[in-house]
């Protein structure tokens, strides 16, 4: 078993907010139709300043404190990072492109081979 780590509650400081737009390939698979703001901040943790980014549905001021929780054990691990969150929220679209070219490609082979 093991025990469980509390994150420790910090503030955080804007120090960017930029507008993206959705990308075609978004718009292709039909999700994230609108756009999103790129946040940028920086919070101190074992008296290292750290920074990172994260996606918003609107806009945060720069220099406006956002909460933040960090892991103690590993700081640059924080509640607000979209670093590995980022790729995962491709990873089902990836899943159904090979899902389904593995599906149709067994379609096909079953043609081919009723055209005997």
């Amino acid at each position: 078993m093991t025990d469980a780590v509390a994150w420790v509650a910090t503030e955080g400081t804007v120090t960017s907010c930029k507008f993206q737009f959705a990308g075609m390939s978004n718009l292709a698979y039909g999700f994230e139709t609108q756009g999103k703001f790129r946040i940028t901040f920086d919070y101190y943790a074992h008296g290292r300043l750290y920074s990172d980014e994260f996606q918003s549905p609107v806009a945060i001021a720069q220099n406006e404190r956002i909460p933040v929780s960090y892991d103690p054990l590993n700081p640059e691990r924080n509640s607000r990072s979209s670093g590995p969150n980022v790729k995962a929220s491709n990873s089902p679209v990836v899943a159904i492109g090979i899902a389904g070219s593995v599906i149709l490609s067994l379609v096909w082979l079953a043609v081919l081979r009723g055209c005997r």
